[in-house]
């Protein structure tokens, strides 16, 4: 069978078959379109089919594939590591509007958030925090492949700074509530980086308490969380004695991040 003739019975959307297809062979993404009439071996046919048989039961291309493209760079993922989001990119966006000599990224999972921020601040003292020893073997992995040099920490949110101190701090922390429905959606990714307690916010109390201890003066804590919540998280950074407390929305004008300053 030609390539053409796979992508055209594979039944799934078209770019995800190329992509997949790309992945089986080797092939580049454009030479998948450039050369349509290519006999395909019947080796790499059945690693797509394999491919394509797991997407129809719903696992991410990013997770079949082991990549994942964010704010510019491209990240290897596995299934240790939530799949970095667009509507993550806002926290980087929002940090980049700051003069900073150091953040620290809480919850990196891939190292998404962080080697971003590194890519475009190289002067910039970046630390990265995730209780998960796998995913911090993902984010290492991406961060010498890049060429990106974070400091990694093992343990839970602010915990492992020690005594040190930030101009800002990124949180993109679990928010879905227990029980969801829409966790049945994200059932290949890791629950501990998606759920956080009855009413999706005990990551966020528990950053928002400690952050300050942990921010310079006039630095800035910028957290991500679900729709809905950010009257919620603006009040838990108001107790927290942050002030100039504020939500920005993503693309789609839904507020995804609420923030406040030292």
């Amino acid at each position: 069978m030609s390539v053409a003739e796979v992508l055209r019975a594979s039944g799934i959307d078209a770019r995800e078959a190329r992509l997949l297809l790309a992945h089986a062979t080797g092939f580049s993404a454009a030479s998948v379109i450039a050369s349509p009439e290519r006999a395909l071996p019947e080796e790499a046919r059945a690693r797509f089919e394999e491919f394509v048989a797991r997407r129809k039961r719903g696992e991410p291309i990013a997770y079949l594939t082991g990549q994942q493209e964010f704010y510019g760079i491209s990240l290897a993922v596995t299934r240790a590591v939530l799949i970095p989001r667009p509507e993550t990119e806002l926290l980087v966006e929002l940090a980049l509007r700051h003069d900073f000599a150091s953040l620290a990224d809480l919850g990196t999972g891939s190292g998404a958030i962080g080697l971003a921020i590194k890519h475009h601040r190289p002067r910039s003292r970046v630390v990265a925090v995730d209780s998960s020893a796998a995913a911090l073997e993902v984010a290492k992995r991406n961060a010498v492949r890049l060429g990106l040099d974070i400091k990694l920490r093992h343990g839970r949110w602010l915990q492992p700074l020690g005594g040190e101190r930030f101009d800002v701090i990124l949180a993109n922390p679990p928010y879905v509530a227990a029980g969801d429905p829409h966790l049945a959606d994200l059932r290949y990714e890791p629950p501990e980086a998606l759920v956080s307690g009855a009413d999706g916010l005990d990551a966020i109390r528990e950053i928002a308490r400690m952050a300050p201890a942990y921010l310079n003066a006039g630095g800035w804590l910028f957290v991500e969380h679900g729709i809905g919540q950010e009257i919620a998280v603006r009040t838990l950074l108001e107790q927290a004695g942050l002030a100039q407390l504020e939500s920005w929305p993503d693309l789609a004008g839904i507020p995804r991040v609420s923030g406040g300053k030292r």
